[in-house]
């Protein structure tokens, strides 16, 4: 018996992956985050599979599932948008797997920035402009960040930002991040990026709060931030410069 930990991908029903979508197609007990996970992934689900959502669960109940299953012998398809690395709050899941002996696994999935980033049509690394991303949130009602991630500290360097769980304390990024981006630099919002509702809103930090807030978007959307998001001014990369050479392409 296993317990397989799914990335469904950020929304959209044929981004998740083959080998996630074949391990909901044959586990009898499905659990999912229903209240981001789309109903056509676990309607794949066998037909008379234990499909649970767990969006009203605590930890203890979901992993009470588990140890059920485990007790029949049957496998879990665990499910959880995105990529499960990120903010999948799988690691508290695996510490009480551990701790009572139940094996699992992970599958991972298409990860919403990766998503967002596709909604936009852009690249997130452009060379000479940004070569780093950096993945972070902000603290709300959810868990502190550590002191030394602070947003603030985070945007010292400059690089693309993609800020999760914080379209709630979107006037505390901007002012956050404006002392070091000035109002000028371009901001996204993707609301539900995959989705069929998909809402991408494009500005800069002078201005991202105001279109957000008239397009009344106070959930289940990405903040990204930095100079890659508007600019046409950059080099071509070398990696398929005439003059590049490499193992596959060997000098003339």
């Amino acid at each position: 018996m296993t317990v397989h930990f799914i990335g469904a991908g950020p929304g959209a029903p044929d981004l998740i992956t083959l080998r996630g979508l074949r391990l909901i197609e044959r586990c009898p007990v499905c659990l999912y985050a229903g209240s981001l996970v789309p109903a056509e992934v676990v309607a794949a689900a066998p037909p008379d599979a234990r499909v649970i959502d767990t969006a009203p669960l605590d930890l203890e109940a979901i992993v009470a599932e588990m140890v059920a299953a485990h007790r029949n012998g049957q496998d879990v398809a665990r499910v959880h948008s995105g990529d499960p690395s990120l903010y999948g709050a799988i690691g508290e899941q695996m510490r009480r797997l551990d701790g009572l002996g139940i094996a699992y696994d992970i599958c991972p999935g298409v990860p919403s920035f990766a998503a967002a980033a596709a909604t936009l049509k852009r690249e997130l690394t452009l060379p000479g402009v940004s070569q780093t991303v950096i993945l972070t949130r902000t603290a709300t009602r959810s868990s502190p960040m550590p002191p030394e991630e602070d947003l603030a500290q985070l945007a010292r360097g400059g690089a693309t930002l993609a800020i999760h769980l914080s379209i709630t304390n979107l006037a505390k990024v901007v002012r956050d991040l404006v002392p070091h981006y000035g109002t000028d630099c371009p901001a996204a919002v993707v609301f539900r990026a995959s989705w069929p509702d998909e809402t991408a809103i494009v500005g800069t930090l002078a201005d991202i709060r105001e279109r957000v807030k008239a397009a009344g978007i106070t959930r289940t959307a990405l903040i990204l931030v930095g100079p890659v998001l508007a600019t046409e001014d950059f080099a071509d990369s070398r990696l398929y410069a005439a003059d590049h050479s490499h193992l596959l392409r060997p000098k003339a």
